[in-house]
């Protein structure tokens, strides 16, 4: 599965290429608690099919109810669920969420391919509406925007999809490249053993055999690239690592018991020039801490945080896996010795 926005971008634009008459709803404002965020995007086709998303279904089946058969021409317009209490029971909003759309028709083919090219080329695109024609300007930007209205003009900023590049094709590798693949992200597996690579067998996977610190330098990696060293082998993982620290990648760890990332740091820094601050963003061991033992439960686990990463959520840090194994030996420790303390009368 692909970014979602891209998805329904992608799919509408083959609509309209095929000269289908079609809707793209946009979240443009939220009252109090709402299913999906500002700025979401889903897309109606004539007769009824639709991509996307922007409630939990009941705004979607209303939208596919009113429109499916009287698509046409004409200004966006703008549309609100769940003004009163009976609508939002009726669309199964929260109690007190309000919604607000703005629903565009037939948009333009050619514009269409451009975004999607663009997009798909790793570019970050500000899609701007002139609500009363309907007519769009695409602009190259380097940072995320949020969604903006300025005076006559919707302004809604889409980014390429999020990358992962994994180092390892062994079986953890296949269910975190899974967990990533339905969370969005274009995920790309090194490893230059033929013995880990045959068995591989992930659809939608890149699969490369080039040694992964080259492959992590023409990877370009920035700040919607998340760069993961799975192999347990230093001759691998290292240098990959290191040339994943000289790029602006939002998440770089590397799997490893606790003594291991210890004898990794040491080993950066006495070979490499390394210094703890230039590592303190090689994260390791990673995942958080839910007693994970099998390969896709540590999937699991890897997978959580680097979402809450990408996300920006900040997680305590007793649930990294480092400080809750520590915290976790500091209770058996103390269990142990009151164990072996006389009790007293």
């Amino acid at each position: 599965m692909e970014n979602l926005d891209l998805t329904v971008l992608r799919q509408l634009r083959d609509w309209r290429r095929a000269g289908k008459a079609t809707l793209l709803a946009t979240v443009t404002r939220t009252w109090g608690s709402s299913p999906r965020p500002v700025g979401s995007i889903m897309a109606l086709c004539e007769g009824g099919a639709v991509v996307g998303s922007v409630s939990g279904g009941c705004i979607e089946d209303d939208l596919i109810h009113h429109w499916r058969d009287a698509l046409q021409d004409g200004p966006p317009q703008r549309t609100k669920y769940g003004v009163s209490a009976d609508d939002a029971h009726r669309f199964g909003l929260p109690c007190g969420g309000t919604l607000e759309l703005l629903l565009e028709f037939n948009s333009d083919a050619a514009t269409l391919e451009d975004l999607v090219d663009r997009l798909s080329a790793g570019h970050m695109v500000l899609r701007s509406t002139e609500i009363a024609t309907g007519r769009v300007l695409l602009t190259g930007i380097a940072q995320p925007e949020v969604l903006r209205e300025q005076g006559d003009w919707l302004h809604n900023a889409f980014g390429p999809e999020y990358r992962l590049l994994m180092i390892g094709a062994g079986q953890l590798t296949e269910y975190l490249a899974t967990m990533a693949l339905f969370s969005g992200f274009s995920v790309t597996v090194c490893d230059p053993r033929e013995e880990y690579r045959g068995a591989w067998q992930v659809p939608g996977v890149t699969l490369t055999t080039e040694m992964p610190d080259d492959v992590v330098r023409a990877f370009r990696a920035d700040r919607r690239t998340a760069v993961v060293a799975l192999t347990h082998d230093p001759k691998l993982d290292d240098l990959a690592l290191l040339e994943a620290l000289e790029t602006d990648a939002f998440y770089i760890g590397a799997i490893g018991s606790r003594r291991n990332q210890q004898l990794r740091h040491a080993r950066l820094i006495e070979h490499f020039e390394q210094t703890d601050e230039s590592l303190a963003r090689l994260r390791g061991p990673i995942g958080i801490y839910i007693g994970s033992k099998t390969p896709a439960e540590i999937a699991v686990s890897v997978m959580a945080e680097l979402l809450a990463v990408k996300n920006r959520v900040p997680l305590p840090r007793d649930l990294a896996v480092g400080p809750a194994k520590d915290l976790l030996a500091l209770d058996e420790h103390a269990a142990q010795v009151c164990g072996a303390l006389p009790t007293v009368d």
